[in-house]
């Protein structure tokens, strides 16, 4: 392997991304058919969906900070595994443009979420050329992934947040991926036979692939005509959508990983990886969900 140049200011400090090896006291904690500590991986999405659901509905707003610092960790992660590619993403810019987007999507809409992107863009590109140009396209180009992927979806969530019924918006957007996830998940393991990309998640079935759409499906029709008053086919809709793309979401990631020569993002969430790990389908459903519900579900009252 080539050297790699020196860190940018505020890049992702130069240490090897590292699997860990599996000990033996790893191996015999109890581990599901489909590859995760299933009693861990619930303790943690039922802890995570607590706090969703009190940030969202003791007073809206407070889904900021939280969803706000989600993001923050997954840029992080992403850079810590572009990383092992070779790229120096220089984090500090991306890291504000981050935050900035999800606060200027909340305050100033699609306009100001647009301006946001593109300036901050600009200040990932001078802040690595001013670091010299040596590899400073290579790593610019991966700032610029790292900033838009998660940092520039993921703040379609503050333009589902915005309106006077956000929180019940976020609620269903937040709930049709969940339910894919989980629908995929069990249909998948229990009749999970054909393989969908073989070469990129071989544990991602046909038959798991229609338990998502069937039950994001079910779950948009109740949230939407019950939460939002919105009509029933709509509410199929999102969730038939929501679970195509949380797919293409889970394989985007998932060759990512492959590509860079990761197993997970990281290992900060217990049976779950990293947050990226599960922020995957989040970042990708998060603009269709807000131009569905814009489009066909108007603000209630």
């Amino acid at each position: 392997m080539t050297d790699t140049p020196s860190a940018a200011p505020g890049s992702v400090p130069d240490e090897p991304v590292v699997l860990a090896p599996v000990t033996t006291e790893e191996q015999a904690v109890s581990i599901s058919r489909a590859g995760r500590n299933l009693p861990a991986a619930i303790t943690v999405g039922v802890t995570l969906g607590a706090l969703v659901v009190a940030s969202l509905f003791v007073h809206r707003q407070l889904f900021i900070p939280l969803a706000t610092a989600s993001v923050c960790v997954g840029v992080w992660e992403i850079a810590r595994a572009l990383h092992r590619g070779g790229f120096r993403v220089p984090l500090v810019p991306v890291l504000l443009g981050a935050v900035s987007m999800n606060v200027a999507a909340f305050t100033g809409g699609g306009q100001a979420l647009a301006v946001c992107f593109a300036l901050s863009g600009v200040a990932v590109v001078i802040w690595r050329f001013a670091d010299g140009v040596e590899g400073a396209a290579r790593d610019a180009a991966g700032g610029m992934f790292a900033l838009a992927y998660p940092a520039l979806l993921a703040s379609f969530y503050a333009l589902l947040l915005a309106p006077e019924d956000g929180a019940w918006r976020i609620f269903t957007y937040v709930a049709v991926t969940v339910a894919s996830d989980i629908g995929g998940y069990a249909v998948g393991v229990l009749w999970g036979k054909h393989p969908m990309a073989p070469t990129i998640s071989p544990k991602k079935s046909w038959e798991g692939f229609a338990g998502s759409v069937a039950s994001s499906a079910l779950v948009g029709l109740g949230c939407v005509t019950l939460t939002l008053d919105g009509p029933w086919w709509a509410g199929l809709l999102l969730g038939a959508l929501a679970a195509m793309v949380a797919t293409v979401g889970d394989l985007v990631e998932s060759t990512v990983k492959r590509d860079l020569g990761v197993k997970d993002m990281s290992n900060i969430l217990p049976g779950h990886g990293g947050v990226m790990d599960r922020l995957d389908s989040l970042v990708l459903v998060a603009p269709v969900a807000w131009a569905v519900l814009a489009i066909l579900v108007p603000v209630a009252g």
